[in-house]
């Protein structure tokens, strides 16, 4: 039981590694740097692309000063049209093993091989770098291939319960908030980006639970709702 006066635990987040491959899992397009060209690939059509690059360690020596250069970048921005849209940014540097095959509209028929040098992930709480153990181990999130859908189905369909979800930010938002839009959502819960005239903030709100599966968002994401409807009703309770 936690002590009175105890501050709360933080709500649970994905890691890093997880953060990395929900973004490749939910990628449309990236932008592959190799002999200094710079080769925008499009049509990934929510696959993760891991599946078409192979990823190898790194072997000291040999034949790695003379293998072709790569870099992948991927930026992860929210759906929804808030602030600062950029979530994130994510940048997979090494070396080709086997010549690149993607072109500007595919990542080719062919898989590519690629000496893994690091992942980097960039967001606004700063750099991120990932080794290829916590990349192969850690696994995408079950909601990212449906994030950007389920954000703009709340947003234009149900703007009230947006609303209603701020019953549940604590300290309660002051009239300072101008706007507050939902910027994403995991397997944890929702995060809402509370914008005022200087600048924003993001508040997340945890699910009951972690999810294992899209198919427990609906309970998940209702669970909020009656909780921010109980929320209310207490204030609004006479004394």
């Amino acid at each position: 039981m936690r002590m009175s006066g105890a501050p709360a635990p933080a709500p649970a987040r994905p890691t890093d590694a997880e953060r990395v491959r929900s973004i490749l899992a939910a990628a449309h397009s990236m932008t592959a740097v190799t002999d200094g060209l710079r080769s925008e690939v499009r049509h990934l059509d929510g696959g993760d692309p891991m599946g078409r690059l192979h990823l190898h360690p790194a072997e000291p020596g040999g034949e790695a000063e003379h293998r072709a250069a790569i870099r992948l970048e991927f930026t992860d921005i929210a759906p929804t049209p808030v602030r600062d849209r950029v979530r994130a940014r994510v940048t997979i540097v090494g070396r080709l093993l086997t010549p690149y095959a993607g072109d500007s509209t595919d990542l080719g028929h062919e898989s590519t091989c690629m000496e893994f040098g690091q992942a980097v992930l960039e967001t606004a709480d700063g750099l991120s770098c990932i080794g290829l153990e916590e990349l192969d181990a850690a696994r995408p999130d079950p909601l990212a291939p449906y994030e950007a859908g389920m954000l703009t189905h709340l947003l234009d369909e149900h703007p009230d319960l947006v609303t209603l979800l701020l019953r549940l930010v604590q300290p309660l938002p002051t009239a300072s908030v101008l706007r507050a839009l939902p910027v994403a959502m995991d397997r944890y819960g929702i995060t809402l980006r509370l914008e005022e005239r200087s600048g924003h903030r993001d508040v997340r709100l945890p699910f009951p639970s972690p999810l294992d599966d899209v198919e427990q968002s609906g309970a998940q994401i209702q669970a909020l709702f009656s909780a921010a409807r109980r929320r209310s009703h207490r204030n609004t309770l006479p004394a």
